[in-house]
């Protein structure tokens, strides 16, 4: 006989067996924020879904930003995205019941803006920035991997910022060696 709740004598739900409480659903802007629009409600590969809406939004945006300038505007944009993108994953998460719920892609977005910091807005250098921080997000070197172990949407959206700063060095020796032209 599986085990009830019993409130008289003091023992939560969780313990005895019962299924999971229902969780409160998170604030619409904080959904919207978390997921980047519903980028992250795609399938299959959700952060792959964030990480390339990224790069065409800021391929558009570009567009209307002074080149000199670009490297600033990212700067600003990705500590925006960072600013703004804890507390939304923070909240996403604590509504789905998940430590890093696969929805969340807000991570993706700042990260990936972090790797197309100072580098040229061509086919080839926002493909190379694409796949190197899609891979140093999947592959996690230390300490991104540590860093998924700060709390709630610290620990969600650092960890991506690690992996983007990674992913940046690579892009900028790239571009410094000639391999991406300049």
């Amino acid at each position: 006989m599986k085990p009830t709740s019993n409130p008289a004598a003091g023992v939560p739900p969780a313990v005895s067996g019962a299924s999971r409480p229902r969780c409160e659903p998170a604030p619409l802007w904080a959904s919207l924020v978390a997921t980047f629009f519903g980028a992250g409600r795609l399938h299959p590969g959700p952060g792959s879904w964030g990480s390339a809406a990224t790069v065409l939004l800021w391929w558009l945006l570009s567009r209307w930003i002074a080149v000199g300038w670009q490297a600033y505007a990212a700067i600003l944009l990705a500590a925006f995205v960072i600013a703004i993108g804890i507390p939304a994953a923070t909240r996403a998460a604590r509504a789905s019941g998940l430590k890093d719920p696969q929805f969340v892609v807000i991570d993706e977005v700042a990260g990936q803006l972090i790797t197309l910091i100072a580098v040229p807005v061509a086919w080839k250098s926002l493909l190379a920035g694409f796949i190197l921080f899609r891979g140093f997000d999947i592959v996690k070197p230390p300490p991104v991997r540590q860093l998924e172990q700060l709390p709630e949407g610290s620990g969600i959206v650092l960890d991506d910022v690690a992996a983007g700063i990674y992913a940046l060095i690579v892009m900028q020796v790239l571009l410094h060696f000639g391999i991406l032209g300049k």
